[in-house]
Order: structure tokens, then sequence, then C-alpha cells
């Protein structure tokens, strides 16, 4: 499920929900159906086809009437591009005195490890000793609840209680030095965890304004205005992250096929030593992910599997601290 800032929502009595259910395999190749159409979007698992094949729904609600047609048109082109039938675009509008109210109400809090995510509707009682991550329903994708970035914390949460160096190599860091990179960072949910448990700086970029927009709000929410900056980025060809390298981490939820292209580019960000957290990844891409990096000298050293989800973290050689 995506996530919010208050100022995203619509504050309406009614509104229109479009949504077109495709397999799980194809949910990334529809993701950009909303896109410049002013829709909060949201992805739920809904179940399997008759056929047995996992399947999800791809939603956006506006505050006005969707223009049906282009939705109609630009989901024929996706389909397309991918070789699959046209999925049917359902529209139908939605009678709610407050939508944020129903919305917040289907986002209960979850743990991740040491990492309890709960929106601002939780006033407590929290787990002791958890890291809380405060986030709310958005425009931007990653709550934590979707397995590719579930498995990004607990890589996260892994590499915090198991390597001692990395944790000499970040803690207490700012500004001057930053030492973690969050690609794509969607919501910021990896940058504010990544902050929280080393108390360090991290560079959090994104492709897409509404991401970064998105990102500050939760960046200032969760009090780690201090650690992590934001940046609109072309990605790893981008001069200020290339200035600020080398990362002793780098996060990159994405998808498979963008993460193999900048393997080259990305790795030659890290420092020796230093891990990436790959995910975005479908299991049956694992193989192809893992080998490109591979092929930069990087090593293989644990994965998740997570609702057909893969993230694997990967290391170059020695931690030079």
């Amino acid at each position: 499920m995506p996530m919010y800032d208050p100022g995203a929502l619509p504050k309406i009595g009614s509104s229109w929900r479009a949504f077109v259910t495709v397999p799980a395999a194809y949910w990334t190749d529809f993701s950009p159906l909303f896109k410049g159409l002013g829709a909060v979007e949201s992805l739920f698992e809904c179940g399997e086809s008759e056929s047995g094949e996992l399947m999800w729904r791809i939603e956006g609600l506006f505050s006005t009437p969707p223009a049906n047609k282009e939705l109609e048109a630009r989901a024929a082109v996706l389909a397309t591009s991918v070789g699959m039938p046209e999925p049917l675009v359902i529209v139908e509008k939605v009678e709610s005195a407050d939508w944020m109210t129903d919305n917040v109400a289907a986002f209960p809090p979850f743990q991740v490890g040491r990492f309890y995510i709960h929106g601002d509707h939780i006033k407590g009682p929290f787990p002791c000793g958890a890291l809380r991550l405060k986030l709310n329903a958005a425009t931007a994708f990653g709550s934590g609840e979707h397995g590719s970035t579930r498995g990004c914390l607990l890589a996260l949460d892994g590499l915090r209680r198991r390597d001692s160096g990395l944790l000499r190599s970040l803690i207490g860091s700012r500004y001057g030095k930053i030492s973690v990179l969050d690609m794509g960072c969607g919501t910021g949910i990896l940058a504010i965890s990544a902050a929280k448990a080393w108390n360090c700086g991290v560079l959090a970029v994104d492709i897409d304004p509404e991401a970064v927009r998105v990102t500050q709000y939760n960046i200032r929410a969760n009090g780690v205005s201090d650690k992590v900056r934001t940046r609109l980025s072309d990605g790893p060809v981008d001069v200020l992250l290339k200035k600020r390298a080398p990362y002793a981490l780098i996060t990159a939820n994405i998808l498979a096929r963008p993460l193999v292209n900048m393997a080259r580019r990305l790795s030659n960000l890290l420092r020796p030593g230093g891990y990436i957290v790959l995910s975005g990844i479908m299991e049956n891409h694992e193989s192809m992910v893992c080998n490109a990096y591979r092929a930069q000298g990087l090593r293989l050293v644990r994965r998740y599997s997570l609702s057909l989800w893969s993230t694997l973290v990967m290391k170059r050689g020695r931690l030079d601290a």
C-alpha cells in the first residue's frame, strides 16, 4: 500500500476510483497507468485467478471523474508492450464521508525486525526497544508492507545486528560525511530506517519529484532532517552522487532490469567492504540481477524471499573503517 502526507489526499464527500487487475508478474509494467493524472495511487494483492495465478490490483483515487477513454488507451499500450491481453479498466464512484479515515483504518501498525512502522493515528504503546518509523498512506510507493520493502528492512536490521565494522563506519556521520545512499527512495522509508539504525548521514534520491516531496515530508515527521538529504536525480550518473561517493551502504529497491542496467555505475559508488541491498526483484529475475553485480566484483552474502519477491545483500571486499 502506498503512503501519503495529509496534503496529498482529497478531502471530499465522494470520489472516483479506477483500477485494473493484472498478474503479479506484470504489476510493475502497469505502475505508470495513473502517472500525471493527479490520482492517489494504491497497490493491493487481491488473491488468485481461476488458474491459480497471483493477482494484483493497481488503483487510482480521483477527486473528479477520470477520463475513461484515456485510461483504457494507456492500459492497452502497457498491455501491448508486455504481450498480454488488455485488462479491463473499471471506474466507479466512491461514496465516503472521509476517505482518509477509511484508508488509515486499513493501515495497522506492524513490525519488521526492530523496525516498527505506524501511522499518525497510532499513539502507542510502542514496542520496547523498537526503531519507530512514522509513515502514513501517500502518492509514492514504499510502506514496508510489500515483500520487496519488507525484505530491505529485514536486510538493514540484519546488517545492524551482524556487522560491527559497518556500524563503526556509519555511526555519527552527518551532512559532512554521508555514508549511505538510498537510490530510488520512494517514501524515504529505507533512508529513514538507515538514519535511525546507525545515526548516520544519508542521501535519498529519486527520479520522481513526487517521491522526493513525500520523502522530505517523512524525514521531517521522523525527526531525521539533520541526517537525511534528498535530491531529484537521474541515477548513478548524477554528479553529486559521484562527488559524495564512496558509500558504505547503498539501498536500491527499484526493479530488476534497471538494477541490471546500472550495475557497473552503482557498484562503482560502493566503498571497499561496503554493502548494497538490492530489491524490487521477482524471484525469477534473481539470478539475472545477482550475476550482474557479481560481474562487478561483489559477492552475495544474504538473500530474503518474501511473497515472490527477492532481496539480495551483496558486499565488496573488506571494510576500510
